[in-house]
This record gives C-alpha cells, structure tokens and sequence, in this order.
C-alpha cells in the first residue's frame, strides 16, 4: 500500500523549519530528507526514522521494524507524531549523527 501525500504533508508541516525538510516520492513510497540527508522513510503511512545511538537515546523505549521488507530496522514512531517539539529534536538529532551523503559521480558520456 503507497503512503498518501496528505500524510507526508502532515508529516513534513510537523516538523521545524530549522530542518530544512524536504521528501521525495520513491516507488510509491517516500524519503524524507532534512539538510540534504535521508533522515526517515514513510512507508504505508508509518514514520520509520533511521535508527542512531542519538536516536535510540533520545526517544528511550523504541519500537524498531524495518520500513518494507528487506530494509534495515528503523525507528518506527507512532504516538508522538503530534508532538512538533518532540518530532522536530528527534529528526534534528538523526540529521546531525548521520553523515554526509556521499557525491554523486557524474555519468560519463561516449
């Protein structure tokens, strides 16, 4: 089942400016960004924050699942999500542990 836009809306509105969020749809799910790097997926309208030691500190008892099958366990939020203050540290704090993405290689032409 694909993620509804209304809810990554909600989702992105629920969370500070200072982010800088972003999200980008990704086969019928999506990616949420916050200063250029993957912070969370929205996958069936669940919030799955990528899983850090800050992270996983900050929250306390977490529920970790993967966001599809296959993926890596993330932090699946569920009874904070109305919470800005709550939600906008938690996606802060991830930002600041992951780190940078890497470059892109430009394709080279024949």
């Amino acid at each position: 089942m694909a993620s509804d836009l209304d809810y990554v809306e909600f989702i992105s509105e629920q969370i500070d400016a200072e982010c800088e969020i972003t999200f980008r749809k990704m086969f019928g799910e999506y990616a949420l960004y916050s200063k250029g790097k993957v912070v969370a997926l929205i996958c069936d309208n669940q919030l799955f924050v990528k899983a850090t030691d800050a992270g996983k500190q900050y929250i306390g008892e977490f529920i970790e699942a993967p966001a599809y099958p296959g993926a890596k366990p993330s932090l699946l939020i569920q009874d904070k999500i109305d919470d800005r203050q709550w939600l906008s540290e938690l996606i802060s704090i991830t930002e600041k542990a992951l780190p940078k993405p890497k470059p892109k290689t430009k394709k080279k032409s024949k």
